[in-house]
């Protein structure tokens, strides 16, 4: 359903000091994108802006009527709250903090940090972008363009942040299996997988998809109690090396061509 902006203003709560939004490729993908699960289960009103031109448009719209327009995928996203809600949350994160370096060690450049989320109620975790690079969705738009600048993309892609949510069992489990063993061979594959997954769920896309799918196969087969131990390979030295095939590759081609 279309709105306008002033009639948004109008409807806003008393408590609510911004305009929160999401862009994304359809209506269907941001209502159920998990950056707007706390959202609405407050009661907030999120604009869905599903429209190319949408990410254009609110890089140069930065309020209206004094109210600021907020992207609900980025960093930095505050909601209103009550003096018990913010004590609540300082403690989780103080309580989270191990986990939220040990998954930052595992996933080291992938992220710039790991933090813990006041966005999610379902999911488990999410990407966000910084405040000034590109979303997920304007990322898109930009591989799309068949004439667009490659240098442009690596300084122009919001550095990723990961944010788990304290509140689901997943992380719980794993906040546990940190404090047992920091270790914990299971850790490191299972992290690895949530970033992977939390990726494609973002609106982002997977670098390597056949090391994404060897990693859902060998939980399978954990799940299914198949024993591959004695056919234990590092998936990581695997991409690696079948990345250096490539530029290999490349490199012959390129002196054939000379």
């Amino acid at each position: 359903e279309a709105t306008s902006l002033k009639d948004y203003v109008s409807r806003m709560k008393e408590t609510q000091k911004d305009i929160y939004y999401i862009t994304g490729e359809s209506r269907e993908a941001v209502a159920n994108s998990a950056f707007v699960e706390r959202l609405a289960k407050r009661g907030f009103e999120v604009l869905y802006l599903v429209d190319p031109i949408d990410e254009y448009a609110v890089q140069q719209l930065k309020e209206y009527d004094g109210k600021k327009l907020v992207a609900v995928t980025k960093e930095g996203l505050e909601l209103p709250e009550d003096e018990e809600e913010k004590k609540r949350f300082e403690e989780l994160k103080a309580s989270y903090e191990p986990l939220c370096k040990v998954m930052k060690d595992v996933l080291d450049k992938k992220v710039e940090k790991v933090t813990v989320s006041n966005r999610l109620v379902n999911s488990p975790c999410c990407i966000v972008t910084s405040q000034f690079g590109w979303s997920a969705n304007m990322e898109r738009i930009m591989k799309a363009q068949a004439l667009r600048d490659s240098s442009t993309m690596g300084y122009m892609a919001g550095k990723k942040n990961l944010e788990i949510n304290p509140d689901h069992k997943i992380m719980s489990n794993l906040k546990d299996r940190i404090e047992k063993d920091k270790n914990d061979k299971a850790v490191k594959d299972l992290v690895l997988l949530m970033y992977e997954t939390s990726l494609l769920a973002s609106g982002f896309t997977l670098e390597d998809p056949t090391l994404h799918s060897n990693r859902i196969h060998r939980m399978i087969m954990l799940g299914l109690g198949i024993d591959d131990m004695d056919e234990e390979v590092n998936m990581d030295e695997i991409s690696a090396a079948a990345g250096e095939a490539a530029e290999g590759d490349t490199a012959d081609r390129m002196e054939e061509v000379d």
